[in-house]
């Protein structure tokens, strides 16, 4: 089975397609920050099994799902990339570079946002994400980015596991991000690109 990765231009067409493979996932298992001493003492993560499973879907609010980017920011520094095996969509890597209203970016030409990445679930495990990741890598160092930023959550730990695996270091940690989610953490992980 081989696996392909393919540039394509940010359209809705591109992203219609690209939004084809779901980025639900499973949670089952959840990133609980403690800070020792208020956080002076220190910070832990610590994977804990919750209470009741259940399915996050990030394409669930009608404003987040990639046909409506295009709508919502200027795409046209954005790059897409498409993982194809053996004819068939495996998966996506959408990355944000110097677009002045994602915030993600804080107005730094040297970063580039690993915007939103997901892999078809009979895909999760084949290498697919790590050759995206790679390409993503290329991407952003092409366009002469010396940082790759990625957001996730406490309640993706499979999506932390990952970042950690691919070489990212954990950033930042915002306990307060999401005032309608208050168990939900974002997650800021950094990888210097070449």
């Amino acid at each position: 089975m081989s696996l392909a990765i393919q540039q394509e231009a940010v359209t809705p067409g591109a992203l219609a397609g690209y939004a084809s493979i779901s980025i639900a996932f499973d949670v089952d298992r959840v990133l609980e920050v403690t800070l020792a001493d208020g956080g002076m003492g220190g910070i832990s993560l610590t994977e804990t099994p919750v209470a009741s499973p259940y399915v996050k879907d990030y394409d669930a609010g009608e404003e987040e799902r990639p046909a409506r980017w295009a709508e919502r920011f200027d795409v046209s520094n954005w790059g897409l990339l498409s993982a194809w095996r053996d004819g068939t969509r495996a998966g996506g890597a959408v990355i944000a570079f110097r677009t002045p209203d994602v915030y993600m970016l804080e107005g730094r030409d040297d970063v580039a946002v690993l915007w939103d990445i997901r892999v078809a679930r009979d895909q999760r495990g084949a290498g697919t994400g790590s050759a995206l990741f790679r390409a993503v890598e290329e991407w952003s160092a092409a366009r002469g980015a010396g940082w790759l930023k990625i957001e996730t959550q406490n309640v993706n730990t499979a999506a932390c596991r990952f970042y950690r695996k691919m070489g990212c270091t954990l950033g930042g940690i915002d306990r307060f991000a999401y005032p309608g989610l208050p168990g939900e953490v974002r997650l800021l992980w950094w990888k210097a690109v070449s």
